[in-house]
């Protein structure tokens, strides 16, 4: 048969079959496609299987591959009456093809075989030519498929008696462009064969093929291409195009032995083909590679990964570069880097000897790249750079970026690659790799093999990257979300501590706060929006500012949680909620506590050291709506410590809550030497147990009370002259205390408060307040609900300056309504003694 003769289709072979041609001609194959699953079952079965083995695609998907694949009898021994001699004769499935099934074999395999299939004719395909028998000579391709995906398999399967009969070599239809491959000459070029890799599988488009053929052309070695569809194998020549040189190897063998010359070496090798375990090599050398990197999600661990995993098997230097955005978690401008843009040395690893590459090319330094560089063409083009062998001249260029450091001796004459780590289509950044002058230079196939290393790094360095981030930006809401509470407030001392889940987000609803009460009161709360991501958060932040703004208000507890109910009933019932709300009076020594479905609080008392477990009525969650809550109002004392965390930190998967109780318990008991101590000390000995996912809120406040002596009060009528009176008892309490350096300003200012409250009050009384503590408090009470505000006043006008006063003078003030009425506050920060 001549080159490029085409033959008669075979009968029942319509125009949209999955095959490679529709009209076979020399060196082209009809082929059959079969996807097998991880689970040995066929998940693909295409048009060309059904026509080669006989049976339906309804009836191949999801049976055994092996099932459908039987093997009898043995093939011919006598290569000369095969056109494809070279084969092992086998039974059965025979060694590769039953090993690629099983998935034993890693790498791809090859071969021939003989099955037995049914009748064809009954299975309502029309027989072709020669297909009268049921015993068919077969050529199999099987591909490893790795990956994401369920696809473990891909075997491609081919007629061997649709080819010609004793082609000699310059006639068969192939052209070799690489060791070991062949592609058909009486395709129109590489644009013909793109376009018809579609054909073999429908779902990959004409310019994914177009890419995959231009790989093929450049590598020579089966490709496993990855999509976000399939991965499109490339078939290799394995007993196509090698027949007349395996043929010719014997020949010139026979011819040896006839004139009693030693074999050559190639007969010697027959079972074994060099090229083969080359191209095998680097394939097992990727899947290395790719096993060893990505390992987790942190940028940095990543790095090191991607530096260590290519030295010393394929290079002795590696130095990765990352854009400055990278390394800081940052988005960062598209298009193409410039000669402005920072790049930051963040690994470099090496097999010279120790602290030799340090000084010169010290890791963390940031610098940009000249365009006249094989760094910068990289960087800008996207493809590999490969420099044989590092001139002088080349090796000055490239030393003159490095201020006052001699990088010549460490670079000139070795080999160079430079690949970029691209991902979706962006340049996150380049390795250089270099060799040692005695090792074997880079090459095309270096070049192509260090291309798809890098892609590879560049997917796993932009997961962390994009994730590192994420994190970034969750860490930096929540923190935004969680108030900021300051260490001491009347009467007690507050440490607080907030641990991220361990999920992925490390967004969750877990709160605390605290807010500050008229008659130096304090509301302390600690609540847990049920679930995690960004919506629990979301839920988070509403309920705590609706706490804070109720608490602002002086709502009882009970009352307190049946309004927050009441709100998330508004807000949709998608979400669930628990909370724990105290209100601590130091002057009175009480708690007054609600509870809506939460964790009890612990108590450690300060005299004997022996901590409680409250037993409070539970309450139903936040968001339940309907269900009253209870109040009850506990005895404490001065040094007592009140311990309120979310369930997060006493739950762990498979244990009983009230193990993780009991151990909070004991350990909030634990003596310390601080606050942040004896909140570490519950974090390390609960955090330790294992199991935990969901995040933690702990708050701990001592409640260090306010003594009687540093407490004074005072009733007014609603006189105009109660404003001079106010200022008399205030200066002459503040000399009783020593505190005379305060007392022109307080008066002056209690004076104020005194004289707005007369102005606006319609009851019959108002309250005066003193309290010293950490700061001067000053509180005055009346029954009118109306908050003041402040006005601007004209020089002319009598009123308005009272509270400019105030805020000047003050260190802090404000005002907030209670059950009766309101209260307006001042504090002023104590002399140094």
């Amino acid at each position: 048969m001549d080159r490029g003769t085409e033959r008669g289709t075979p009968p029942g072979r319509g125009a949209g079959d999955d095959v490679v041609a529709e009209q076979t001609a020399a060196g082209r194959i009809p082929l059959a496609v079969i996807l097998i699953d991880r689970d040995g079952l066929v998940s693909h079965w295409s048009r060309g299987a059904r026509r080669l083995f006989g049976t339906t695609k309804e009836e191949a998907i999801g049976q055994t591959a092996a099932d459908l694949l039987p093997v009898s009898g043995a093939l011919p021994e006598d290569e000369e009456t095969s056109p494809y001699g070279g084969f092992t004769d086998y039974d059965e499935l025979g060694p590769d093809l039953e090993s690629s099934l099983d998935g034993r074999l890693s790498y791809p395999a090859a071969g021939r075989a003989r099955l037995t299939v049914p009748e064809r004719s009954e299975m309502g395909v029309p027989p072709a030519e020669g297909w009268g028998s049921e015993r068919i000579d077969v050529l199999w391709w099987a591909y490893p498929l790795v990956g994401p995906g369920q696809e473990r398999l891909l075997v491609l399967a081919a007629d061997a008696g649709g080819l010609g009969q004793d082609l000699p070599e310059a006639d068969r239809g192939f052209e070799r462009i690489a060791p070991g491959f062949a592609l058909h000459t009486n395709f129109p070029g590489a644009d013909e064969l793109a376009r018809r890799l579609p054909e073999i599988l429908p779902s990959m488009s004409v310019d994914e093929s177009a890419r995959i053929v231009a790989q093929i052309l450049e590598l020579g070695y089966p490709i496993l291409e990855f999509s976000q569809n399939e991965r499109v194998p490339v078939t290799p020549d394995w007993g196509i195009a090698r027949r007349a040189e395996r043929k010719a190897r014997r020949e010139r063998a026979a011819l040896a032995v006839a004139e009693g010359l030693p074999l050559p070496q190639e007969a010697a090798d027959e079972g074994e083909d060099l090229e083969y375990v080359a191209v095998r090599e680097r394939l097992e050398f990727l899947n290395e590679v790719s096993g060893r990197i990505g390992t987790s999600l942190d940028l940095a661990q990543t790095i090191v990964e991607v530096s260590k995993a290519v030295v010393p098997k394929f290079t002795d230097v590696a130095g990765t570069y990352l854009r400055e955005q990278v390394v800081a978690g940052e988005g960062f401008p598209d298009g193409v880097p410039d000669t402005t843009t920072m790049w930051h040395r963040v690994a470099l690893e090496h097999t010279d000897e120790p602290g030799r590459w340090d000084d010169v090319v010290p890791v963390g330094e940031a610098m940009p790249f000249p365009a006249h560089t094989p760094f910068f063409q990289c960087m800008t083009t996207g493809e590999p750079v490969l420099v044989p062998r590092i001139s002088e001249q080349m090796g000055h260029m490239i030393a003159s970026q490095f201020e006052k450091r001699d990088i010549r001796p460490l670079i000139t004459g070795r080999s160079m690659l430079v690949v970029p780590l691209k991902a979706r289509n962006v340049v996150l950044g380049f390795m250089i790799l270099l060799r040692h002058p005695e090792r074997v230079e880079f090459n095309d196939m270096d070049r192509a093999t260090g291309a798809e290393l890098a892609a590879r790094a560049g997917l796993v360095l932009d997961n962390a990257r994009m994730y590192t981030y994420q994190e970034s930006v969750a860490e930096t809401l929540q923190d935004s979300m969680l108030p900021h509470i300051p260490p001491r407030m009347a009467g007690c001392d507050i440490a607080t501590r907030y641990l991220p889940g361990t999920l992925l987000g490390r967004v969750g609803g877990d709160w605390f706060d605290a807010v500050k009460l008229p008659g130096a009161r304090t509301a302390l709360v600690v609540g847990d929006v049920m679930g995690h991501g960004l919506n629990s958060a979301a839920m988070m932040g509403q309920l705590r500012t609706a706490v804070q703004t109720m608490a602002a208000m002086d709502l009882p507890p009970a009352q307190l949680l049946r309004n927050l109910d009441d709100l998330a009933q508004r807000l949709g019932d998608s979400y669930l909620a628990t909370c724990l709300y105290v209100v601590y009076d130091p002057i009175a020594s009480e708690l007054h506590i609600a509870n809506a479905g939460h964790i009890p609080p612990v108590v450690v008392r300060a005299d004997d050291g022996r901590s409680e477990l409250l037993d409070l009525p539970t309450g139903a969650p936040i968001g339940v709506g309907g269900v009253p809550f209870e109040a009850v109002r506990v005895r404490v004392r001065p040094g007592d410590r009140l311990v309120m965390c979310t369930d997060g930190l006493v739950e762990v998967r498979g244990e009983d809550i009230g193990v993780g109780l009991a151990t909070l318990s004991e350990s909030a008991a634990h003596p310390a030497a601080s606050m942040d101590d004896a909140c570490d000390t519950i974090i390390r000995t609960l955090n330790t147990r294992g199991g935990r996912k969901d995040d933690v809120a702990l708050l701990m406040a001592r409640l260090n009370g306010i003594e009687p002596d540093d407490v004074a009060e005072w009733r007014l009528t609603l006189d105009p002259v109660e404003a001079g009176r106010a200022r008399a008892v205030v200066r002459e309490q503040l000399h009783e205390w020593g505190l005379a350096k305060l007392a022109d300003n307080a008066a002056l200012l209690a004076g104020e408060l005194v004289t707005n409250a007369v102005r606006h009050s319609h009851g019959r009384r108002i309250e005066l307040r003193l309290v010293r503590g950490d700061t001067l408090l000053c509180e005055v009470d009346d029954d009118d609900p109306t908050l003041p505000s402040l006005l601007g006043a004209s020089p002319d006008d009598e009123f308005g300056r009272g509270l400019h006063l105030v805020g000047v003078l003050a260190r802090e003030w404000g005002a907030s309504r209670t059950t009766t009425g309101k209260t307006v506050w001042f504090e002023l920060t104590l002399p140094r003694r």
